[in-house]
Formats: structure tokens, C-alpha cells, sequence
């Protein structure tokens, strides 16, 4: 059963994907960038309630009221594909850092180019950085809300944390707050693997990291509070009722976090 849901699901979801790119494109490309937001935003609920109906995944998002007004960084834990489009409907006005080459897609690329994200060149990362910086602030002039993933690639849950520093030069060039977003839907929907386990996916948006700190106070408040609240949901998923398989990054680190709140309890204890 657990086969045939999940190929039942992705085949529904990319089906999903290029009907309503079809069938949307008209009304995306004539109406204001604003208004054409409606259609990513519809196509991200149609695929989270495809996946509740088909694969038995449902989602749980908290913390809404955590989100500014104006312009901030959202900075998911990424762990999934899934965690690229969820939360787009809870957004204003996204804008994301992606590969130039991206823009070259037919279709794909042309509604990346409508929505005015931002082109990187890897291949000249300084240079690069330095015009990411400048295109990014003038879009932040315009109240959007940048999406990075502070870790760059999808990391199993449990792994090693490795947050690179991009973020923290974005933070502080831009001078806007950070929103770190914790969640465990890499245990859901594991990343190179077309299975999709049934359960509840916790997202939470953590209160907003404020503009001004210096750099290093920045880095370690954003990696602390995310892997904490990340830990905390995993730990959950595991010991609670059906749980998801677990890869062996999550294992070790649920291993872990038990035996260190076995020390807390007996240290607590006397």
C-alpha cells in the first residue's frame, strides 16, 4: 500500500504541476506580479492536499504570528523538497536567490522571470555575491520576503548541521530581521527517494532573529534555535505514535538527544 500511494501521489503532483502551469499561463503572464502570485500559491495547496489525500501526509504549520510586516529573510531548514514550496502561501511576496540557468527552462524559467527573482552566477562566487547583495536590496525595497536555505543543499534529518555564512552577509547588508523556519519533512518526504510515509509534518516559523547583531551572535542564535526546535520535532516523530522510518542520520541523533535528557533528568534529580 505504502508503494502505491506513493506513486499514486507523484504522479498526481507533477501532473498537478504542468496542467496548472498550462492552464494558469495566460492569466500569470497578463495580470501584475502581484496578482499573479495566486497561481504558485494555489498550485502549493493543491500539491499539500494532494499529498494529505494520497499519501497520508498532512501538514501543521505554527507560528504565523511570528511573521513581520515588511521586508524579512525566511530562512527554512532544508530537508525535503517539499520545505522549497509549503510555505509559499503563508508569504506576501517571496523572492528566492536561484541558478541563472534555471531562468533557460522553458515555462519554469519564464515564471521565475515574471516573479523577478534574483540570478546567480555560481561561477563567480565574490563577484556574484556582491550583485546578489545589490539586486536583492532593491528588491527588498518593495516589502518582499527573501527565502534561503542557510545549509544550501537538502541534509537528512538528524545530520550534522552545516549552515553556511551567505546568510549572515545578506543579514547584515540588508539590515532586515531573519525568520528561521524548523521542521521534520525530510522524514515524510525523504530526499532522493520517491516514497512518501504517512504522518503529520510540524513546520514552525521561530520568532523573528531582530536586525543589528553582530555577525558571529547572529550565526549561533540562527543554527541554536532551528536545530533545537528541529530536534524537538524529530524526537517527537520518533517516539510517538507510528512513526516514520529513520534514516540513520535521524537515528543517531534521536540516540542522542535521549541520552541526553536521561543526564538532564538524573542531574535534575540529585
Amino acid at each position: 500500500m505504502l508503494y502505491i500511494r506513493s506513486i499514486a501521489f507523484n504522479a498526481a503532483f507533477y501532473l498537478n504541476l504542468i496542467v496548472q502551469m498550462i492552464f494558469w499561463t495566460p492569466y500569470y503572464f497578463l495580470v501584475p506580479r502581484h496578482r499573479a502570485w495566486l497561481v504558485p500559491k494555489f498550485w502549493s495547496r493543491s500539491s499539500v492536499w494532494l499529498m494529505e489525500k494520497l499519501a497520508g501526509i498532512r501538514m501543521d504549520v505554527q507560528g504565523m504570528e511570528n511573521l513581520p510586516d515588511g521586508p524579512y529573510i525566511l530562512a527554512p531548514k532544508h530537508q525535503s523538497f517539499l520545505d522549497t514550496i509549503c510555505f509559499l502561501p503563508y508569504i506576501r511576496d517571496p523572492l528566492y536567490i536561484l541558478k541563472r540557468e534555471l531562468r533557460w527552462i522553458p515555462f519554469f524559467g519564464w515564471y521565475i522571470i515574471k516573479m523577478r527573482m534574483v540570478p546567480v552566477d555560481r561561477g563567480k562566487r565574490s563577484k556574484a555575491l556582491k550583485e546578489v547583495i545589490a539586486r536583492t536590496r532593491e528588491e527588498m525595497k518593495q516589502n518582499r520576503q527573501l527565502i534561503i536555505y542557510p545549509e544550501g543543499t537538502r541534509r537528512a534529518p538528524g545530520a550534522e548541521p552545516n549552515y553556511k555564512w551567505g546568510i549572515v552577509e545578506l543579514y547584515s547588508e540588508l539590515g532586515i530581521p531573519v525568520v528561521p523556519v524548523a521542521h521534520q519533512a525530510g522524514l515524510y518526504w525523504p530526499r532522493r527517494k520517491f516514497l512518501r510515509y504517512p504522518g503529520t509534518i510540524h513546520a514552525r516559523f521561530l520568532p523573528p532573529i531582530p536586525p543589528g547583531l553582530p555577525r558571529q551572535e547572529m550565526y549561533d542564535r540562527l543554527v541554536a534555535e532551528t536545530e533545537a526546535a528541529c530536534d524537538a520535532f524529530l524526537l517527537a516523530a520518533a517516539t510517538g505514535p507510528n512513526p516514520p522510518p529513520l534514516p540513520p542520520t535521524a537515528a543517531r541523533r534521536v540516540a542522542e538527544l535521549q541520552v541526553a535528557g536521561e543526564a538532564t533528568e538524573v542531574t535534575a534529580g540529585g
